[in-house]
């Protein structure tokens, strides 16, 4: 079964940049610009969705001036980057709380969202102030507020409430840097995804370790619950 959606975890941004004796923003940087490598060789490759874990709800935890980066590096990429991404027919989507981030981000999400609305080779999902169980939380405060019954919800309502709303669920669950868990990510949409964790830094997970993770996908049967 073809991967039509791939989910990646951006792990090891810092260790990569320790490692090599960079300051920790390079490593952001350099992730960044991973992104926009791996994301375009997935398009080559068949798979009509990318949605990455840019930035978490846990991630206000670090130091003012990391988040500081990471929020001016977000806006970077929905607004001077906005001609990479017409280039190459991408559409942006961004999922997560807005609430908490800047108006100037939040106005840059919106004008991205709209300017790429019409590109139609592929998608690219950030989740930037991202948490599954928000996301959950988030999707059953809407069906009260819309006043639906207790006995009415079904799965299928609870899915079209959430922020992963009307894209296909993801197939493969990737987190680069050897870490073993998923921390929230894609907590609804991603309950029957294939997980993979691979030990190479995110800066440096390159188009043979996609082959490879593609290649082990392809060996593994899903069987969704049957």
């Amino acid at each position: 079964m073809p991967i039509k959606h791939l989910a990646i975890i951006l792990d090891g941004n810092r260790r990569w940049a320790k490692k090599r004796g960079l300051p920790t923003l390079e490593g952001h940087r350099r992730g960044y610009d991973n992104v926009k490598t791996i994301g375009l060789a997935a398009l080559d490759r068949g798979i009509g969705h990318l949605t990455v874990f840019a930035f978490s709800t846990e991630n206000w935890k670090r130091s003012s001036e990391e988040v500081g980066y990471l929020m001016d590096l977000l806006y970077h990429a929905l607004t001077a980057e906005l001609g990479f991404y017409m280039e190459n027919n991408v559409r942006l989507k961004v999922v997560g709380l807005r609430e908490g981030l800047s108006e100037k981000l939040v106005s840059a999400i919106d004008e991205a969202e709209h300017v790429t609305s019409g590109n139609a080779r592929g998608q690219l999902n950030l989740c930037i102030n991202y948490g599954g169980r928000a996301e959950i939380v988030a999707a059953v405060r809407q069906l009260v507020a819309d006043g639906v019954k207790s006995e009415d919800v079904t799965e299928e309502l609870i899915a079209s409430k959430t922020w992963m709303a009307g894209i296909p669920d993801p197939d493969l669950i990737i987190r680069t840097s050897g870490e073993q868990r998923v921390s929230g990510f894609l907590t609804w949409s991603g309950v029957y995804s294939e997980l993979m964790f691979v030990d190479t830094y995110w800066p440096a997970f390159n188009e043979s370790n996609l082959d490879a993770a593609i290649a082990a996908y392809e060996n593994r049967e899903r069987r969704f619950g049957k």
